[in-house]
């Protein structure tokens, strides 16, 4: 069915559109934002995948994998859990199958589906390895189908879902470095193409979401030529807006955009708000890390409460202000009802956390002409 994507490729895959878009932050007034715990996780978890589906009318959040609350290697699990939004509880779910407990793995939902993707374990010599397996979790059945590998496994990616059927994965970690790759996976044909490649530095641990067929990438590491070490790793500031081909999904035009005010972060929370045309971007840190939230330069890392969003319409970021609770470590946002909820992470001292948070963002008529 995809065939023709790679020919394609050869001549248009590499034809990028490069404009920066002019820099324009429009502040808001609020500084703390509304929110709130909803729910507590039976176990603290760090370093989750999270989605957010509607069960018979009723939103419900899902946890999967991830670091637990000792920060060691014996601590990565393949624990799932699912959270009730309305009655605010939480309870165990049965856990990733496959025998393996892995870190950095992504999840989104579909059609009512939630699909679990790639990540990686750890060896007891260190060791870390991409992890290729994609999982259907069922909500109402409870249960877990294994469907077609990834072709690049990848982990610490970014993953959307354009159309309700496709699930993009753009760039990440694949064993030994960052990949440049947008692999496109088909919920309806069990199939995985290739899409136009990220034109940015290759990263991990970055952020994005969509809004209608255009969507944000920002930040993550990536890797210096040259350097060995840790001090290889280094934080990215590039940003881009992808759109996709109304006519071909394997077709991305990639713009730069400025970066967003402050420093870069690594492992935000984001999502995409369509009908605003908003991805908003929460908590993170500012200086890289290793799975136990000990930077990469060997200073324990802190979280971030900010929330800020890129307005695609209005082309402009747009600052917030904070969360209630400043969070990092995280693979996923999830917007349900106008309220963004945060599965576990990271909090101070970098320790994983149990709650399950929410926030909301300001009142824009008051603010959208920078006064009251």
């Amino acid at each position: 069915m995809h065939f023709k994507h790679y020919i394609l490729f050869a001549v248009l895959g590499f034809t990028l559109l490069f404009i920066l878009l002019p820099e324009k932050t429009d502040q808001v007034v609020d500084t703390t934002l509304s929110g709130g715990i909803v729910a507590h996780l039976p176990d603290p978890t760090s370093n989750n995948a999270a989605a957010g589906v509607m069960v018979e009318g009723e939103p419900y959040l899902f946890s999967f994998s991830g670091l637990g609350e000792g920060k060691e290697r014996s601590d990565i699990h393949s624990r799932a859990y699912l959270i009730n939004i309305n009655e605010q509880w939480a309870r165990e779910l049965p856990p990733l199958p496959g025998g393996k407990n892995r870190l950095a793995s992504i999840a989104v939902a579909v059609a009512g589906t939630v699909y679990v993707i790639g990540g990686y374990t750890v060896a007891e010599d260190g060791h870390e390895l991409s992890t290729p397996e994609v999982y259907a979790f069922d909500p109402a059945r409870e249960s877990y189908a294994e469907l077609a590998p990834m072709p690049v496994p990848v982990d610490d990616t970014v993953a959307f879902v354009y159309q309700d059927r496709y699930i993009y994965l753009v760039s990440g970690w694949h064993d030994k470095g960052n990949v440049s790759e947008v692999q496109v996976y088909d919920t309806v044909e069990d199939i995985w193409f290739k899409a136009t490649p990220y034109p940015g530095s290759p990263v991990f641990g970055h952020a994005g979401g969509i809004a209608g067929n255009r969507f944000v990438i920002a930040d993550g590491v990536k890797m210096l030529e040259g350097v060995e070490g840790a001090g290889r790793f280094k934080a990215s500031e590039e940003v881009y807006l992808g759109t996709i081909d109304a006519d071909d999904p394997a077709l991305i035009s990639w713009r730069q955009l400025p970066p967003h005010p402050g420093n870069p972060l690594f492992r935000m929370a984001a999502t995409g708000v369509a009908d605003k045309n908003l991805v908003i971007f929460a908590g993170g840190s500012d200086n890289p890390y290793n799975f136990d939230g000990i930077g990469y330069d060997g200073a324990p890392s802190a979280p971030s409460a900010s929330v800020f969003g890129f307005d695609i319409a209005a082309k402009e970021w747009r600052l917030y202000g904070e969360k209630p609770y400043p969070t990092m470590d995280h693979r996923g946002l999830v917007e349900l009802d106008g309220r963004f909820y945060i599965i576990g992470g990271m909090t101070k001292g970098q320790e994983p956390s149990d709650a399950v948070s929410w926030f909301e963002l300001p009142d824009r008529s008051k603010n959208d002409h920078g006064n009251d």
